[in-house]
């Protein structure tokens, strides 16, 4: 029987243990981090590829849209993380 006194020991991860890694990721509230919704979101709007033209090269509306989106998901990753990577040295 335990003490009613002491808490019983945790299995697992140990929640007075520091990290910095991970508490570094914990504490970064970056505004910019929101952009990173953008290339989840927009893929999932059906007007932008519910037709066949205007064809691009020869494809139809939804292939080039997919490459689109790859490139819009690359430039966003890119430019948050360019925006938030120095924040660790304050």
């Amino acid at each position: 029987m335990s003490d009613p006194v002491t808490p019983p020991a945790r299995s697992g991860s140990d929640a007075t243990t520091t990290d910095p890694t991970t508490s570094s990721r914990a504490k970064d509230h970056s505004p910019w981090n929101w952009l990173l919704f953008v290339p989840i979101v927009v893929p999932l709007i059906p007007a932008l590829f519910n037709a066949d033209s205007p064809r691009f090269l020869g494809f139809p509306r939804f292939y080039w849209l997919q490459l689109a989106y790859i490139l819009l998901g690359v430039a966003t990753t890119t430019l948050v993380y360019q925006m938030t990577k120095n924040r660790g040295d304050r």
